[in-house]
């Protein structure tokens, strides 16, 4: 029964999402619309013991002073203390004045962000070094591509186009828009194509009980 009654479910509720989309009958429409409300609820609730995991694990790092157990206490700390101002002070500006909770994510959490996404800049440009080796014509062709891609996308790239005096409606940034709204647009329409003939593939998949990975081990042989 802990397959069976799981899969049951699967079944009926997918069946349900399926038939809700091409079928506009309102009884159908209610019910699709209320087991989505219930699931809303099970992802809040889903949230809620994703916290209380991730307090275990890292109260046991802190406890037996494992390998980086700083890091664990300054992550429990940040989440005690934001969860603290923010029930206590909650989350809104009041009066025109940025709250506290506001102030940490404003001033603690988006430059730590930002730093973040600067230092990945430095790892993308090392792997693009060795992607981007000319071995082959598809090599050099994507070298130029990226090398083209990343002058239009700077200001750097306007003082060339600027210094080389390139005709009107010919510059770096110019390029860099027709490359990603042609070339690269194509290809990613494919690749979305792609990805999602693969998710409905999944989705069917799993409604009919053919892939059973999520029951857990042993549950897609059985």
């Amino acid at each position: 029964m802990r397959r069976e009654v799981p899969l049951l479910f699967t079944v009926v509720f997918g069946l349900l999402m399926i038939v809700d989309f091409f079928v506009p009958h309102p009884f159908i429409a209610d019910w699709a619309q209320r087991f989505r409300d219930w699931a809303i609820i099970i992802i809040a609730a889903s949230f809620f013991l994703g916290v209380a995991n991730l307090v275990k694990i890292n109260l046991h790092k802190v406890s037996r002073r494992e390998k980086e157990w700083p890091f664990a206490a300054a992550l429990l700390g940040s989440l005690f203390v934001t969860l603290f101002l923010g029930l206590a002070f909650g989350i809104a500006d009041k009066g025109g004045i940025r709250g506290v909770f506001n102030s940490i994510f404003l001033y603690m959490y988006t430059p730590m962000q930002a730093t973040m996404f600067s230092l990945l800049a430095f790892y993308i440009a090392s792997a693009a070094f060795r992607s981007f080796r000319v071995r082959s014509f598809e090599a050099t062709l994507l070298a130029v591509t990226a090398v083209f891609v990343m002058i239009g996308r700077v200001p750097v790239g306007n003082a060339m186009s600027d210094a080389l005096n390139l005709p009107d409606g010919l510059t770096f940034a110019s390029v860099q828009a027709w490359i990603m709204d042609f070339p690269n647009l194509a290809a990613k329409r494919a690749i979305l194509i792609g990805a999602a003939l693969g998710a409905i593939a999944t989705g069917l998949k799993i409604v009919l009980g053919i892939e059973r990975n999520y029951l857990g081990e042993g549950g897609a042989g059985k």
